[in-house]
């Protein structure tokens, strides 16, 4: 009873302070965004790497969401099923405690040592700067989309935004090495194998089924798009959940790996509630080389393991 009512005071805390955010202070979050989605893909290079994380952390510091506080103050179990099919475990949302002991679905994604996935709260703009290539010679990349679904934070997400009602969302992976090959040149499958495999972001339990490739096709020279369609089992009705799909896939210069985003909804839901926002945070999605510095590339702990490459 005690713990309730101090998560409820610490809750309404949060909620009082982050009405007091003064307009300078919101410009400062959209500004740090507004700084990496303006800068030209030949000239970013020029952006200093510390400036731009330095300053979105400290704006995200001061002005935390509201959301990801109150994230903390769920229940003890996760009904992994529900969350899959709904986003919406049957005891309340997935926060902090209900993913102790969850295994993190492998996207393949490393975040770098030192830097934070962050979100503006206004325009829906994600910022993230992972590791790729192999543990010998990683690279380092920034990779941003904006997404209409907040968020989320906790040891089972890498980069991942989720509606908790629907189950609409988005999330990052990264491929195994291309061997040198194009976008154009790699099969359907290859892009698919991160995603469905064993251990892949769908495959709680057991890799998905009736997958389906419904589109190919590139965007310029370096996006690879897919639509897919595919079921996923559920726990708790013992039966298979139609999904639908929106993959955009790149390689940025000077790596040997995709960088992919992946947004996606039920398939009953598509057309109606999910297609539009789907195609725009796809949309938005760009993944560069991070700017050069003197700081040697280092995986981030995740709570207690460094992620490892290859």
């Amino acid at each position: 009873m005690m713990v309730k009512i101090i998560l409820a005071v610490s809750f309404l805390w949060t909620v009082e302070y982050a009405a007091s955010f003064t307009p300078v202070t919101s410009r400062r979050v959209s500004s740090t965004f507004a700084l990496f989605a303006t800068q030209k893909e030949k000239d970013v290079s020029a952006v200093d790497r510390r400036t731009l994380l330095s300053t979105a952390a400290a704006s995200i510091f001061v002005a935390p969401s509201v959301a990801s506080a109150a994230a903390a103050a769920v229940q003890d179990s996760l009904n992994v099923g529900d969350f899959l099919r709904t986003g919406v475990d049957i005891g309340g949302n997935m926060g902090v405690s209900s993913q102790a002991g969850k295994s993190r679905p492998q996207t393949g994604v490393v975040l770098r040592d030192g830097s934070d996935v962050l979100q503006d709260s206004r325009s829906g703009d994600v910022l993230a700067e992972i590791l790729t290539g192999t543990k010998a010679k990683p690279v380092a990349v920034i990779a941003s989309f904006a997404s209409p679904w907040p968020l989320q934070t906790g040891s089972v997400f890498d980069v991942e935004c989720r509606d908790g009602k629907s189950g609409n969302g988005a999330f990052l992976a990264v491929s195994d090495s291309v061997g040198g090959k194009s976008l154009a040149e790699l099969p359907s499958s290859f892009f698919l194998g991160r995603l469905f495999d064993p251990t892949g972001r769908f495959s709680f339990y057991g890799p998905p089924t009736d997958v389906k490739v419904k589109k190919s096709t590139m965007i310029g020279t370096n996006k690879r798009l897919l639509e897919i369609t595919f079921s996923i089992l559920s726990q708790s009705t013992n039966s298979e959940i139609g999904r639908h799909a929106l993959l955009v896939a790149t390689i940025p210069e000077g790596t040997d790996n995709a960088v992919m985003l992946t947004a996606s909804g039920l398939e009953r839901r598509w057309k109606k509630d999910v297609e539009e926002a789907a195609k725009k945070t796809i949309d938005s999605f760009r993944a560069l080389p991070a700017p050069k510095t003197n700081m040697k590339l280092r995986a981030k702990d995740r709570g207690g393991q460094f992620d490892s490459f290859e």
